[in-house]
């Protein structure tokens, strides 16, 4: 079940993390709200995540996942377009989660 929070954990902070450029620096209404209710919600779940996933893992994965996530919804969402080094960046980054849950000892897996 941890890695069900954790995914959930990563999809509430990605949510937030979009809705962010919607804000307009606070000032609107119902986009700050979706961005403090999906960041208690993240939190929250992350917090549950640590009770069996080591902090140091369960963060490693939850940010990686989150920034390669994020830059995902902003080529769709907002015609955003990463360059050549950036998608070489985000590989290493899952390249990085990938090895955490295949030959780390600490994953909680």
């Amino acid at each position: 079940m941890p890695f069900v929070y954790l995914a959930l954990a990563i999809v509430a902070e990605v949510v937030g993390t979009t809705a962010l450029k919607a804000t307009d620096g606070f000032t609107r209404l119902w986009p700050s709200v979706l961005v403090a209710v999906s960041y208690l919600l993240a939190f929250y779940l992350l917090s549950l995540v640590l009770r069996s996933i080591p902090v140091g893992i369960a963060y490693a994965i939850w940010a990686g996942l989150g920034i390669v996530l994020v830059a995902a919804v902003g080529v769709v969402v907002y015609g955003q377009r990463p360059d050549l080094p950036a998608l070489l960046g985000m590989a290493m980054i899952i390249g990085g989660v990938v090895v955490i849950q295949l030959f780390s000892s600490v994953s909680g897996h």
